[in-house]
């Protein structure tokens, strides 16, 4: 059948056949599986048509399944990730290898596809960086690498790879035993039984690293969009899914502000010297915090900074959502970085977390 023979109604059907078919388990193909297979069909189509091959587009009104959009099945934390890292045997080639590819998941958070593809001069010790050429949708990119990981790559190139090398020397950086590069299967079959070894209650293999590096990295402080940057991600909606996954500064704002976070009962917060609607400013409210004040002409009674404009729960907010101290002034000018230690202070006692005397109003 040729092209042109094709209707509409023929890709209707295909759509209905993927939909009902069953895999060798008994269950169905799964929606992504689906969208790839039909959305295949689309561009093909698009471009018969595009280049005139075709008067008209059969495929022009297919509607693609919906991809669903779930988080990772499981997320290393920092020790599991060392426990896996520390399994190797670095007495053996074998085993030091193996140890600067753990290694070099962990810190640049890239595909195995693209680990498998890495040459010895992509790797730059020197500057940190390492070269991912043609990496997913053929781009290339330039991704940051740890001194850790560096220092474990130089020491398998220096000692290990030469027992891997099979003369005419391809440049690969990682090598199998019979001098070829590692397949990417070999490679997740290496990782799964090193996280089986070490006891870790959590299964995958190689992207079990990249989830573990983009979430700690979201974690402490990085920047979604440097994350996206790294990972290769085309659409920052992709690499969003991890803010869904770090929710370490999700879990302390709900700790310090939920009644029943706590196993223990709450402290009650004294009455005394916290007026909740006071007709004037009540400079030095808290005795060791005066810079803390409830504002009731401006902010009806909320806790301020100073009488500004500026409540307690807007600083503490920025921080808790990872600006930095310096953009958090310049946002508000006027303020001054004792002004947020202090906030962040009555916020914890707020929270039971601290101990502060009041002052009588």
């Amino acid at each position: 059948m040729k092209p042109r023979d094709v209707t509409k109604p023929m890709i209707e059907r295909y759509q209905r056949m993927l939909f009902y078919t069953e895999k060798p388990d008994g269950s169905p193909l799964t929606l992504s599986t689906q969208h790839h297979r039909l959305s295949f069909i689309k561009q093909y189509f698009k471009w018969l048509a595009r280049e005139n091959h075709l008067l008209s587009n059969p495929a022009s009104e297919l509607e693609l399944p919906k991809v669903e959009k779930r988080l990772p099945k499981h997320v290393l934390t920092a020790t599991e990730a060392e426990a896996i890292l520390a399994q190797p045997d670095i007495r053996k080639p074998q085993g030091l290898r193996d140890r600067a590819i753990l290694e070099t998941l962990y810190s640049t958070g890239i595909r195995r596809t693209e680990l498998a593809g890495l040459k010895v001069y992509d790797v730059d010790t020197e500057r940190g960086t390492i070269t991912v050429r043609q990496g997913k949708g053929r781009r290339d990119r330039v991704v940051p690498v740890g001194e850790r990981a560096g220092a474990w790559i130089a020491k398998y190139v220096r000692e290990a790879r030469p027992d891997f090398v099979i003369e005419p020397d391809r440049g690969f950086i990682f090598l199998a035993g019979e001098g070829e590069p590692i397949a990417p299967k070999t490679l997740s079959l290496y990782v799964s039984r090193y996280v089986k070894a070490s006891g870790v209650a959590k299964t995958g293999s190689c992207h079990l690293f990249r989830h573990a590096m983009a979430t700690l990295m979201l974690e402490n402080g990085a920047d979604v969009r440097m994350i996206q940057a790294i990972l290769g991600h085309v659409k920052l909606t992709t690499t969003e899914i991890y803010t869904h996954v770090a929710i370490t500064k999700l879990k302390e704002i709900h700790t310090a502000t939920h009644p029943a976070a706590r196993l223990g009962p709450r402290k009650e917060e004294p009455d005394a010297g916290i007026p909740t609607r006071p007709n004037r400013y009540h400079e030095g409210a808290m005795g060791e915090l005066p810079r803390i004040t409830f504002n009731a002409k401006v902010m009806g009674g909320k806790p301020c900074i100073r009488g500004m404009r500026v409540t307690v729960s807007t600083v503490v907010g920025l921080v808790a959502t990872e600006h930095t101290h310096a953009e958090i002034l310049d946002l508000y000018p006027y303020l001054e970085e004792e002004d947020i230690r202090q906030a962040l202070q009555y916020a914890a006692w707020r929270a039971g977390e601290v101990e502060i005397p009041l002052a009588s109003a």
